[in-house]
């Protein structure tokens, strides 16, 4: 299952790969690509992953999920 993530807030590589440890560590989450040009992440994951799941590790991180996809 993939899902696309907007986030506000991210502004270099190191943005980048603060978000994308952070959804690695959620539970089920198979695979992630972070994107700062297109200001998205898309995230494989396992059946089961909710989408709170998800935003919540973003947004412990400092940055804003503006969607789920």
């Amino acid at each position: 299952m993939k899902k696309k993530l907007i986030i506000e807030g991210m502004t270099c590589k190191h943005c980048v790969m603060h978000v994308k440890n952070a959804l690695m560590e959620v539970d089920g989450v198979i695979q992630v690509d972070v994107s700062l040009e297109e200001k998205q992440a898309v995230v494989e994951t396992n059946e089961g992953v909710s989408d709170s799941q998800l935003k919540n590790a973003v947004t412990e991180t400092g940055y804003k999920v503006l969607e789920v996809l």
